[in-house]
């Protein structure tokens, strides 16, 4: 995991400052909302239960010709929350004024409607 070492993750902060400076963007990751840009117009933090997560990934791997069990992806999906919420540089969590979105029991489309229906009347208000 190469955002781990502190010169890559600068590094990759300062291209993303520049990005969102220079263009509307939608950016996705575990620290944008309270790291990268805390100050965004509109923050969402998306989130599924573990067992959801791992049939999504286990069908993906699947996909690929990998052969997982779900115990084994779900542990992995444990193990990387934990690493991840219990690091000591931009540690995941939902930022105080990001809107939390369950997953859980959407399919693709119904997420893409759900997000896209909360950033619209945000955008709108822009101009």
């Amino acid at each position: 995991m190469t955002s781990a070492y502190p010169e890559v993750r600068e590094k990759l902060l300062d291209l993303q400052h520049d990005l969102a400076r220079e263009n509307d963007v939608v950016m996705d990751g575990r620290d944008i909302g309270t790291v990268i840009l805390p100050n965004a117009q509109v923050k969402i933090f998306l989130t599924a239960s573990v067992r959801v997560r791992a049939l999504r990934r286990m069908k993906e791997l699947i996909e690929k010709g990998e052969e997982v069990t779900l115990e084994n992806v779900e542990e992995e999906i444990r193990e990387r929350d934990y690493r991840d919420s219990h690091r000591e540089t931009a540690p995941l969590k939902q930022a105080e004024d990001a809107i939390l979105v369950d997953t859980s029991s959407l399919s693709i489309e119904e997420v893409v409607s759900h997000v896209t229906g909360l950033i619209r009347p945000k955008m709108e208000k822009r101009g």
